[in-house]
């Protein structure tokens, strides 16, 4: 499987572990919450790694396609 296609699944299933919004997928965080951590910052590490591509994937207007792999692979 091509790396980049398991990091989208995974993105698709993974949850804020911590914070106002834990449980929550990432890909549902609201928008604001997103560009304020990165103003701030984002966290190292592969959750970081995967806020980053939320944030490009909401400020594209591309949510949808996370969505649609979550229901294309289910955990």
């Amino acid at each position: 499987m091509i790396p980049y296609k398991q990091f989208l699944i995974d993105l698709a299933h993974t949850k804020m572990p911590y914070g106002k919004y834990k449980d929550r997928y990432l890909i549902d965080l609201p928008e604001h919450y997103i560009v304020w951590y990165h103003q701030k910052g984002f966290p190292k590490g592969k959750l970081g790694d995967m806020l980053t591509q939320v944030y490009e994937l909401k400020l594209n207007g591309l949510e949808g396609l996370i969505r649609n792999i979550k229901q294309k692979y289910p955990k």
